[in-house]
């Protein structure tokens, strides 16, 4: 995929409520780790607790110091985004080691005088700052990879436009030059704008555009399939937000392009495909149905082709709750759920 278009800053995937949850739950494991150093007497309860309290006042002091700066964060280059949090992170543990010394008085628990104890605290911090430091930048290398996965993977979709439907246009379009020369200059411009969204297209778009996209990928097969050929939309109004979900580019296309070659080509018949769109609580459901040919032919089986890309992608794409359902369903029909976050 696009670089620009997937590299979510580093501050954003920190401030998701995922993200938060996981390290609010660090800073108390910390806690008891730290506790643990000293023996297991009469005073370890106190001692955890107030590390305990301390770790996630310093935890939440730095989080909500990251959300405040977050619009210079923005305009920063990403490798600042680590030392400004260890940075935050410093100035908030030295903050409520302070107010926390000052509150109780803690040589009475520590054992130590207030320069030391301030000395410990913020060397601590240091130390487990630089440690997620690390982490960070496996995160960071980690990240980039799946990334450029996920790029090699839309390179592919896009290549991987079939000879035989781009054979098939070009042959119909030459069919009805003579007899039809209008239906002809509009089978060449759809092929046109396909081409130009397959190859040249952002990487992640909205819903209406996928939609668009798969309406003249549709238009063009249905000049080719005729009667053969029974598409029926199921879509939410023009204006309703459904449409602007975003999803990874080439979503909805490759698998109506699967329905077609699987299902409705195999068949001398021809076949029936629906595409609809619905909202399930925070999720949007598009959901591809398509017959199948009676008996199915060895290249209906093959109903994997392109699939395992989408699946990939919109599984990694956001905050990664999107996902694709794809097999049989009870009367015989193949059916294909992309689950979108709204």
């Amino acid at each position: 995929m696009s670089a620009t278009a997937q590299r979510e800053h580093p501050v954003e995937a920190l401030l998701r409520p995922k993200a938060l949850v996981v390290t609010v739950l660090a800073s108390e494991a910390l806690a008891v780790v730290l506790s643990l150093t000293h023996p297991l007497d009469a005073d370890w309860p106190v001692r955890l607790g107030l590390l305990s309290l301390s770790l996630l006042w310093i935890t939440i002091t730095a989080l909500c110091g990251l959300a405040l700066c977050r619009p210079l964060l923005r305009r920063l280059p990403t490798t600042a985004f680590p030392w400004l949090a260890l940075t935050l992170l410093v100035l908030a543990t030295g903050a409520v080691a302070h107010t926390g010394w000052t509150l109780t008085r803690s040589a009475s628990v520590s054992g130590d005088g207030y320069s030391m104890f301030m000395l410990r605290a913020i060397a601590t911090a240091l130390v487990v700052g630089m440690l997620a430091l690390l982490i960070y930048q496996n995160y960071l290398q980690g990240r980039e990879a799946a990334i450029g996965h996920k790029e090699a993977e839309l390179a592919v979709l896009r290549a991987r436009v079939q000879p035989h439907f781009l054979f098939n246009t070009l042959n119909t379009g030459i069919a009805l030059l003579h007899s039809q020369p209008e239906r002809a200059e509009r089978l060449l411009l759809d092929l046109s704008d396909l081409f130009r969204a397959a190859f040249s297209g952002p990487a992640v778009g909205p819903l209406r555009a996928e939609i668009a996209l798969a309406q003249q990928y549709l238009a063009i097969e249905s000049l080719r399939f005729a009667e053969r050929l029974d598409v029926q939309w199921v879509l939410p109004d023009e204006d309703s937000p459904l449409l602007d979900t975003q999803l990874p580019a080439l979503s909805l296309q490759p698998l109506v392009e699967n329905a077609i070659k699987h299902g409705i080509e195999p068949s001398l018949l021809g076949g029936r495909l629906e595409i609809s769109i619905e909202p399930q609580g925070a999720q949007v459901l598009v959901r591809v149905r398509n017959t199948m040919p009676s008996p199915p032919s060895a290249s209906s089986r093959g109903h994997g082709i392109g699939l395992d890309a989408v699946r990939a992608r919109t599984e990694s794409f956001g905050d990664g709750s999107g996902r694709l359902q794809a097999g049989p369903d009870a009367d015989g029909n193949f059916v294909a759920v992309l689950t979108l976050p709204r």
